[in-house]
């Protein structure tokens, strides 16, 4: 039996990765640190993190916790008043936790971004994209705008005749009144490592960097603008202890990023280094 912990495994597993003849340049061991980890019910789809807590986010319920002792703090969860049945990703700003929310499976897709006080995980607001252009599975505010990815799904394009492939998936930015100003789509090499799901989670660094998780494997993409034309460019591809999904940078400790171990329920802790 092997009695190490998920982080310690996912280490000895870092390997070179080419899928389909695209290399997909991954960093080194050497350039992740495991920090902690820490038990969550709630980590299935999600993580957020302020200067005190983690909040562990599943498709109806928030979990707050504190952040040194991994000591439950709080907790929301989905009522008949407040229907919401497929939280993702979550970012906290200015004291507000800010959820992508879908109705994911049913078509036609629709996104809400769901706004909770980060201390009382009281529900204070919403913002409805309605039908627009796919599924919201993340949000985040940098170089004062948001930025926000509507995901797609190659398995689902026999589902309905709606659905489209993955490679639809896309990167919106707004500005402060959620007027659209730009969009992205993912490069090549990215979208292969995606399928047959999608992006399901990012954000900018507080360096400001553009890092991106798929739904299923343990990778970090990050990626920058381009100069031109509407495709993102992959810089760099970190391999990390988590399950896809949704990943948070601490930003009151430099260098830190949060993600979950889905199977294991489990908020995870990393410092990336150069």
């Amino acid at each position: 039996m092997d009695r190490r912990t998920p982080v310690a495994q996912a280490i000895s597993r870092l390997l070179p990765a080419v899928v389909g003849g695209l290399w997909c340049p991954i960093a080194s061991a050497h350039d992740l640190t495991p920090v902690a980890q820490f038990d969550a019910p709630e980590a299935v789809q999600a993580v957020a993190v302020d200067a005190a807590h983690f909040y562990a986010i599943a498709n109806s319920r928030i979990g707050r916790y504190d952040k040194r002792t991994g000591k439950a703090a709080g907790q929301w969860r989905a009522t008949e008043e407040y229907p919401l049945r497929h939280l993702n990703s979550g970012v906290v700003r200015e004291g507000l936790l800010y959820c992508a929310h879908s109705n994911f499976p049913q078509y036609p897709e629709t996104s809400s971004l769901e706004i909770f006080d980060a201390q009382t995980l009281q529900h204070v607001g919403s913002h409805s994209f309605g039908i627009y252009e796919g599924s919201l599975t993340w949000v985040d505010w940098h170089d004062e705008a948001w930025w926000a990815v509507f995901a797609h799904y190659s398995q689902r394009v026999n589902d309905d005749p709606r659905a489209k492939p993955h490679t639809y998936t896309s990167l919106v930015k707004f500005d402060d009144q959620w007027r659209r100003t730009a969009g992205w789509v993912f490069p090549e090499e990215v979208l292969e490592r995606f399928t047959p799901h999608s992006c399901s989670g990012g954000g900018w660094s507080p360096d400001g960097r553009l890092y991106v998780t798929g739904h299923d494997r343990g990778e970090l993409y990050e990626l920058s603008l381009p100069r031109c034309g509407s495709t993102l460019k992959l810089e760099r591809t970190l391999s990390l202890g988590v399950t896809g999904q949704g990943v948070a940078w601490d930003r009151s400790t430099p260098g830190v990023v949060y993600g979950i171990s889905r199977p294991t329920k489990e908020v995870t802790v990393w410092r990336l280094g150069e």
